[in-house]
């Protein structure tokens, strides 16, 4: 994994340009913030996240580039996990974790597919400040704070580098565009996903879609022009092998199987860009009491 990582970022960030190659700029930038409070109310499990992406890369057409590394993502974010009751949580329950990334990926098309790899470094443990952060904004809006039992138990500091790799197709009937993909995840969680995602009335063709890790919802990271609505619904179901977010000595089994069902409305109106989008998490662990529902969300104003 360390190879991989090094590589990448070697690969990523030395490439050189060819003399018809243009000059790489920022073109883009995208942000997703995740909360289960914008889904079905309640503060816990996969309770809070933020994914943001700056991509930097010839003029965009429109079109993903055939060359890997044309194309370059930093993308960074936040989660924060917890137990199903963040006061006094039963006996293996899951273990609260924060955590930050930052990494490098690229996104390219190679015979008919996207395909998006790329590489993180993942901060885990109370070097993140995650749980202070949470602690004082509860606090400020009288909200339950984490009992210092369950912060005492959370993942240890570390450092872990994580690869993700997907590869999908659109394939377009009409005003509607049905996605299949698949992706692959190594390193934090060992883990094979496929699924689809639908776009109805598609507003973001011509546009480069991020996939947010937590959730799977798809956010926008290059300008788009056209307004209007756009409606997306989708799903995916995974075969997890392994994953640092639940440490043997906690006692929490993770489950090999997860689902997320998702679905969201996208809309633009000149300079006011909007998404909204419910994803409902299947059971991630032995005797999780139930599933949730968690929300995203993001709106943008261009001056």
């Amino acid at each position: 994994m360390l190879r991989y990582f090094a590589a990448l970022a070697v690969a990523l960030l030395a490439m050189p340009q060819d003399s018809a190659a243009q000059s790489r700029d920022r073109i883009g930038y995208g942000r997703l913030i995740t909360n289960d409070y914008f889904g079905d109310g309640h503060d816990r499990l996969r309770t809070g996240s933020f994914s943001s992406s700056r991509v930097w890369g010839p003029a965009w057409d429109g079109v993903l580039p055939p060359t890997f590394g044309d194309i370059i993502e930093l993308r960074l974010g936040a989660e924060i996990i917890m137990p199903s009751n963040i006061r006094k949580p039963p006996a293996g329950d899951r273990t609260y974790v924060g955590l930050l990334t930052a990494g490098l990926h690229t996104h390219f098309r190679q015979a008919g597919m996207d395909i998006a790899l790329g590489g993180d470094l993942v901060v885990t443990g109370p070097q993140t400040r995650l749980d202070d952060l949470q602690n004082a904004f509860h606090e400020r809006f009288s909200i339950p704070t984490v009992s210092d039992r369950v912060r005492d138990a959370q993942l240890d500091d570390a450092f872990y580098l994580s690869a993700v790799a997907e590869v999908g197709r659109d394939l377009t009937f009409g005003g509607a565009t049905l996605r299949p993909f698949a992706e692959a995840r190594g390193g934090v969680e060992n883990l094979v996903r496929v699924g689809f995602d639908v776009t109805l009335n598609d507003i973001m063709r011509d546009e480069l879609m991020v996939r947010d890790p937590v959730t799977g919802q798809r956010y926008r990271a290059t300008p788009g022009q056209q307004n209007g609505f756009a409606f997306v619904f989708g799903g995916d179901i995974a075969y997890v092998d392994s994953s640092v977010f639940f440490p043997a000595s906690a006692g929490s089994v993770p489950l090999d199987r997860r689902d997320r069902w998702r679905a969201g409305l996208h809309w633009q109106r000149g300079i006011a860009k909007l998404f909204y989008g419910l994803t409902y998490m299947g059971e991630e662990y032995e005797g999780q009491p139930e599933a949730q529902v968690i929300g995203s969300l993001r709106l943008d104003f261009r001056f």
